[in-house]
């Protein structure tokens, strides 16, 4: 089965940025999309960003366009979460995920794998 590994998290104050990888083992025989999912505390997890393995193409949640990248390494099965001008808002648990087949979009019922998540604190 494939294995996901989050890593990169931490406490920084607003407008900082910190940089999320994401490490894939095991099968990983070609993802159709790799994502980044978030969940704060009381709130449902929500979609952040998504990224074709193919391609590269990117899609984002409105809350994080123009301040979150999202970037792969194929060569290397690692998924990369650039977040900058980060807010208090953006404190979360971040998973990883991946999905074969379909579209890539951020639905959370769509992937088949995840993480087990790197905690992201931003304070004032």
């Amino acid at each position: 089965q494939v294995q996901l590994a989050e890593s990169g998290g931490g406490s920084v104050q607003a407008g900082g940025s910190l940089r999320l990888s994401c490490r894939a083992s095991g099968y990983t025989g070609s993802s159709t999309c790799m994502a980044w999912f978030r969940q704060a505390p009381g709130k449902e997890r929500e979609g952040v960003a998504t990224i074709y393995a193919s391609g590269g193409r990117t899609y984002y949640a409105d809350s994080v366009k123009g301040r979150f990248t999202i970037s792969q390494d194929n060569a290397k099965n690692i998924v990369y979460l650039q977040m900058n001008s980060l807010k208090p808002e953006d404190t979360a648990m971040y998973y990883c995920a991946a999905k074969y087949g379909g579209v890539c979009d951020l639905r959370q019922i769509q992937y088949d794998f995840w993480g087990q998540g790197t905690q992201v604190t931003v304070s004032l």
